[in-house]
């Protein structure tokens, strides 16, 4: 009841101020307050945001080789299990020796780091990455900067493969 009073006294002091400008002015609002609320759930240290200034890209990335099955056709990732650090940069290399198709599938991991780039063969991706597909003695590189701490799954979504057992995790620690 006290917001329609204090409405109710803004339109009758500011009679030009249209209906419209007013939406305007609280989506604008909302907006920002979106964001700074994004910015708190994936909880962005000082330090981490320091470090993805521009000397971030000079930061040598620490190199991870992930294959996606084996030569055996095995359904797992090797290694299955892995750890880093937020803040840091990395330069995911993902393999598939095997003769089937497979995905790297992590989501929620993906929405907790900043992607620098994906290249694989002579294309470079930008931008958000969620799953990438590696098709027989495919090859690709993930470079990244993880920001959110926590344990995320990995897994291969394609029918059969992770109820075999190609899933994994991946731990990003402060």
């Amino acid at each position: 009841m006290e917001l329609y009073k204090h409405l109710y006294q803004f339109f009758i002091k500011f009679p030009n101020f249209t209906t419209s400008a007013c939406l305007q002015a609280l989506r604008r609002n909302y907006v920002i307050l979106t964001l700074l609320l994004c910015l708190n759930f994936i909880n962005v240290t000082p330090a981490v945001a320091a470090n993805l200034s521009s000397d971030l890209l000079k930061q040598p990335a620490t190199e991870i080789t992930v294959s996606l099955g084996n030569a055996a056709n095995e359904l797992k990732f090797e290694p299955n299990h892995l750890e880093l650090l937020a803040g840091k940069r990395y330069n995911l290399r993902l393999t598939n020796p095997s003769q089937l198709k497979h995905y790297f599938t992590a989501k929620d991991f993906a929405d907790g780091i900043w992607t620098q780039k994906v290249e694989a063969g002579k294309v470079e991706i930008k931008g958000a990455i969620h799953e990438i597909e590696l098709k027989p003695d495919g090859e690709a590189e993930w470079v990244f900067v993880p920001l959110k701490s926590g344990t995320y799954g990995l897994r291969c979504p394609i029918a059969g493969h992770t109820q075999a057992g190609m899933v994994g995790e991946i731990v990003i620690s402060n």
